[in-house]
Parts: C-alpha cells; sequence; structure tokens
C-alpha cells in the first residue's frame, strides 16, 4: 500500500519545473517500432506508465535502454513479434497507440482492447475504421483484435470525433502507407504536433498538425533521431489550480504558455492573477475563487484531463459553479471522495453542480483514477487538517515526482508504503 499524506491549509509560494509530457512521450516511444535503428527521447518523465510502455515494447523485441532518468533509448530492430500480452495492454489505455506502427511496419498485429482508468467508455472504433480505409482488415475472437495489411495505401478519412489517440494512430500508419493520407476533423492538441515533429525528424513528410486537417506523404522507411519531449501541460495546469486553491503564489517553469491558455483563462475569471512569460507562468490568488462555468472540450478547449483538479478548486469558492463534462462519460468518481471532505456538489450526468464552502475538512480518501487522484492532492492541500490519498499508484501514472515539487513550494507533503502514522513533518 502507498500513500500520500497532506497538511493542508498552507499557501504555496515559490517556483516548480515542470517534466516531459506523459501523453505525448507513450506515443514517441510507441512510433520507435517504425524506426531504421536506435532512436533517443530526451526529457522523459518519470512516471509508471513510462515504464509499463517499455515493458510493451520489450515483449515485443525492442531493446530498450534508460541511460538516464530522463534519457530513453528504444532500438525497433530486434523487433520480431506482432503480438501484445494480455497483461500489459489492459494496464495503460496508450497501449493502443503501438497498433498503427506495428500494422504499418509489420502488417499485423494482434491485441486485446486497451484499458487504463476507468474515466469512462474510451472505444478504439475511429482507429479501426480509419486503418481500415488504409486497407487493413480486422476480426476479433475472445476479445482479442487481430490485424493484417499487405499494404496500406493512402486516402482521405473524415474522423466522427477529433480523437486524439485515432489521430495518432493514423498519422502513424500513414507515415508507411503509399500515397497520400489526408486526415479531416483530426485532434488539434500540442501532443499531435509533437509527433508531428518527431516523425519528420525521422523522415516522415507530414504537415498540418494543430489544425483540423493533416496531409501524410508515406514514404519508403523512416530513420532514426534524437527528440525531447514537449512540456507536460496537464501537469502545468495542476500546479496551476494549486496555487489558487491554497491563496498562493507559484511560477511554473519549464512550459509552453500557449498550452495553458484556457486554464489560465479560467483562473483568472476566478479571481487569480495569471501572468504569463516566454516560458513561464505565474498564478497568484488573494482569496476564495469567483464562482464560473467549465466545459472540458478538445484543445483549444479545457482540457477534460485537468477537469477533476479545476473541481476541486471550486469546492471552496464563493457562490455555485458548474462543471461540464463533454469528452469522457465517468468522469466524476472523484464527487463521493470530495464529499467527504465537505464539498458540496451533485451530479446530474455529465454536470456537476458545485456549491462552495468557506473550507475543506481532511479526511481519509482514495483515488480512483490519474487525474482524480490530482482533485484529491488539490484539495488536501486547500483544506484544513490532515488528509491521506490511498490509491497513490494512480497518481503515479502521470506525475513525476508530485510530492517533492509542491513540497518545494512549501506544501506539507509526503509519500510513503508505510502505515500513515509512519509519516511526519518539520515544523
Amino acid at each position: 500500500m502507498e500513500w500520500l499524506r497532506i497538511e493542508g491549509g498552507r499557501e504555496l509560494r515559490g517556483r516548480v519545473s515542470v517534466p516531459g509530457a506523459k501523453n505525448s512521450c507513450l506515443k514517441l516511444m510507441a512510433l520507435c517500432i517504425m524506426a531504421s535503428s536506435e532512436c533517443t527521447i530526451t526529457n522523459v518523465p518519470s512516471i509508471t506508465d513510462v515504464d509499463t510502455m517499455c515493458d510493451l515494447l520489450r515483449a515485443v523485441g525492442a531493446g530498450i535502454v534508460r541511460q538516464r532518468a530522463s534519457v530513453l533509448s528504444v532500438d525497433p530492430r530486434p523487433i520480431a513479434c506482432t503480438r501484445l500480452p494480455e497483461q500489459l495492454v489492459r494496464c495503460m489505455r496508450a497501449s493502443v497507440q503501438v497498433l498503427g506502427p506495428l500494422l504499418a511496419r509489420f502488417g499485423e498485429v494482434q491485441m486485446p482492447y486497451p484499458g487504463g482508468c476507468p474515466i469512462g467508455s474510451r472505444p478504439i472504433d475511429l482507429h479501426l475504421k480509419g486503418l481500415a480505409a488504409m486497407g487493413a482488415q480486422f476480426s476479433e475472437e475472445h476479445g482479442l483484435i487481430s490485424g493484417r495489411a499487405n499494404r496500406l495505401v493512402g486516402t482521405e478519412i473524415h474522423l466522427d470525433f477529433p480523437s486524439v489517440g485515432a489521430t495518432e494512430n493514423l498519422m502513424a500508419a500513414a507515415c508507411l502507407a503509399t500515397g497520400t493520407t489526408v486526415i479531416r476533423n483530426a485532434a488539434r492538441e500540442p501532443e499531435i504536433v509533437d509527433q508531428q515533429n518527431f516523425l519528420t525528424r525521422l523522415g516522415g513528410q507530414i504537415r498540418g498538425a494543430g489544425t483540423d486537417t493533416i496531409r501524410i506523404t508515406g514514404v519508403p522507411e523512416l530513420g532514426s533521431t534524437t527528440y525531447p519531449v514537449m512540456p507536460d501541460r496537464i501537469q502545468a495546469g495542476t500546479y496551476m489550480i494549486a496555487a489558487a486553491a491554497t491563496r498562493g503564489d507559484i511560477t511554473v517553469t519549464d512550459v509552453v504558455p500557449e498550452h495553458l491558455e484556457a486554464v489560465g483563462s479560467k483562473l483568472a475569471e476566478s479571481g487569480a492573477a495569471v501572468i504569463a512569460s516566454e516560458d513561464s507562468v505565474r498564478v497568484v490568488m488573494g482569496d476564495r475563487p469567483a464562482p464560473i462555468s467549465v466545459k472540458s472540450m478538445p484543445y483549444p478547449g479545457f482540457p477534460t484531463d485537468l477537469q477533476a483538479p479545476m473541481a476541486a478548486l471550486l469546492t471552496v469558492g464563493r457562490g455555485t459553479s458548474v462543471v461540464t463534462e463533454n469528452i469522457f462519460n465517468n468522469r466524476f468518481r472523484y464527487v463521493d471522495e470530495l464529499s467527504r471532505m465537505g464539498a458540496q456538489i451533485s451530479v446530474d450526468g455529465r454536470t456537476a453542480i458545485i456549491r462552495g464552502v468557506s473550507e475543506l475538512t481532511g479526511a481519509r480518501v482514495a483515488a480512483p483514477d490519474l487525474r482524480a487522484g490530482a482533485a484529491l492532492v488539490v484539495a488536501g492541500l486547500a483544506a484544513r487538517g490532515e488528509t491521506i490519498i490511498d490509491g497513490v499508484e494512480h497518481i503515479t501514472r502521470g506525475y513525476d515526482g508530485l510530492s517533492e515539487r509542491l513540497a518545494s513550494c512549501g506544501a506539507h507533503i509526503s509519500h510513503t508504503v508505510d502505515a500513515p502514522e509512519a509519516a511526519s513533518f518539520d515544523s
């Protein structure tokens, strides 16, 4: 058992740096399958999802070397297997991102449906439909998806929804397809741009990432590269929200401020001062947040991965806020846990009505998934008294050094595998 123990009610002040993005790094690792030789990825976050992806790539034969904590090399040349082990695939949603690369390079793939946090329905039909339009054939038996493609051929694909994962898988496969592929209604997230930049370094011919139309002209083979992962905008947004929740003053560094405009705008609307510079964002909050409405949307809208932490902030607001989740259908699993701390939240379908209270009270709670865990950390930092958070394994899937980074800004927080009574803080 792992625990987080937080002694809340302290203003956070200081500077915190942001590591590489989980939601980009995992995809870049999968793309290495299509390279002709070893690729090196830098600015790799130290999170358990990276460890899982390493194990998944090793399972198909790739050579993996962790040179330093933030530097990872992937050698795809030894890959000889195209069947993915069920135990690893069910651990992590991002395992689906090896689908396109394996199919493009080897013409076949076998995998179970991917797992990950239980935040709602996340079907992979858009992935399969797009790959089928390029010539792949799929069958399913006993929960195992088998795909074959003698040759992938470029085509026009219109996504029914701007799915990030489907856009990434189709971009990858199209790089080694014959002819030109056009993806319309493509996802516009910064991680898509990061993938385009990585594939271009490998020799791919892609343009349009960051818009709703991406064009990929296939090439016979890809090369290799060394590439830095983009900053994690979700971690950055979490620290910005934590600053507001504790009425503190935090400067988040090593970021791309443009990636944080949606969360920054909502924090400013709630009463925070948000000051952006070339590669940092400072958030200063002096009062309880004003009530606001938040709707999660595809980029450049408010990110679904920050919906739960923002809701935690609004529980100590000065009025009634409304949070609507438009991406996933089961992302309010944190509500019961926040209620244990005194939050007043009612849920109706995809909408949460949050009636702000003057303060939360520390309690023992459990993180049901990754982003809900981050919400409980935000709540624990703002609450009066001690909060114990179980289910830390969810949080370490996506947050690199969360406790240490928050502690550097004055948080009294510890991560331990012992009984919570064993943890202690300096006065």
